[in-house]
């Protein structure tokens, strides 16, 4: 089970995620995304996994994406990720584990 740590007197940032995630065995994972999303986002049923709507606290987007793919892919190896992760007016998004560009916020 993995876990970012945070410095208790250096809080992580808090990050918006807007997420498809998409897999062969979508009830597998749904307890995964359930323990890790909890209270802090929504999770909705799609035809083929699950759109996720979340607030998440971590040291940055990259570190965040690792840990919830890393997650779902110990439960079901062949889930997909496709991640946009909002810090301020930071917008970063991600294929799996491989950042696809990032762009401010007007």
């Amino acid at each position: 089970m993995a876990y970012l740590m945070v410095s208790p007197t250096m809080p992580g940032k808090k990050f918006k995620l807007s997420a498809k995630v998409s897999s062969d065995n979508p009830s597998a994972i749904k307890p995964i995304l359930e323990r890790l999303i909890g209270t802090k986002g929504t999770l909705n049923p799609t035809s083929d996994g699950f759109e996720i709507f979340a607030n998440l606290e971590g040291e940055s987007a990259k570190d965040l994406n690792r840990m919830l793919l890393s997650e779902m892919r110990r439960a079901e190896k062949k889930t997909r990720l496709r991640a946009e992760w909002t810090f301020r007016d930071t917008v970063e998004k991600f294929f799996d584990y491989v950042p696809k560009g990032k762009r401010r916020i007007k």
